[in-house]
């Protein structure tokens, strides 16, 4: 009569206690947290400087999913919208490049002609207020350039901070273009340092994921991942 050997009914027990004490918990908890983290609230790492000085490289920022719509988890389609994209919005979308997840400032909507002189923008042909702002205390985390320019854009009725960088090639004239419908043009507030619509072209509503709404934590890539413990937590 055979019995099975005690090293075969060892490795059950221990597959058993693996399956029923780590396993299945991890798994029960993916399978509730990845749908919440896909339709309703995410987050997104910032690994470059098109943001500065509202979003720093190093930074992770959280992501409202709700802030315009109910998608599909893990997908892009729409179950209900509420709100559109608002003008000065800073909002997390696909590119329509190469698909990555970008996070931009919300410029143009549908219909609005977008056109840049001189890093001054226009909105339907209105130029934007801009008031200098003094550069000291922003010299630590920008580092592409000794003499940055740092301004408050007055963009409608929105304020908010953006950035130049005088002693780099970038494109400051710009357009005028129309936004298409059901389209949104994309700008950092880094203008002479950010890849954006100005390239790629405006980005359709459905590509859009949500509205970045805080800094979570903060990270300064440029010294060894230091924390920046003034800049966690801290609303956009």
């Amino acid at each position: 009569m055979n019995h099975p050997s005690k090293p075969s009914s060892f490795i059950q027990r221990s597959v058993s206690k693996l399956w029923r004490e780590w396993i299945r918990p991890f798994a029960l908890l993916f399978i509730i947290i990845a749908p919440l983290k896909s339709a309703i609230v995410d987050w997104n790492w910032v690994p470059s400087g098109s943001m500065k000085p509202t979003i720093l490289e190093g930074e992770l920022v959280l992501v409202n999913k709700l802030a315009y719509d109910l998608k599909v988890p893990f997908t892009t389609r729409h179950l209900a919208a509420w709100a559109d994209p608002a003008r000065g919005d800073v909002a997390v979308f696909f590119s329509p490049q190469d698909g990555t997840r970008l996070v931009k400032r919300v410029i143009g909507l549908p219909g609005d002609t977008v056109e840049m002189r001189n890093d001054v923008l226009h909105l339907n042909g209105v130029a934007q207020r801009y008031t200098i702002r003094d550069a000291r205390p922003f010299q630590r985390d920008i580092f592409e350039d000794r003499h940055p320019i740092i301004a408050t854009e007055h963009l409608g009725t929105t304020e908010h901070y953006v950035m130049a960088l005088p002693g780099r090639a970038a494109l400051r004239t710009f357009g005028p273009y129309q936004v298409p419908a059901g389209h949104y043009f994309m700008m950092g507030d880094s203008r002479d340092n950010s890849n954006d619509s100005r390239f790629y072209g405006p980005v359709a509503r459905e590509q859009v994921v949500g509205r970045a709404s805080a800094v979570i934590l903060s990270f300064d890539t440029s010294r060894f991942l230091l924390p920046r413990l003034k800049r966690m937590v801290q609303p956009l």
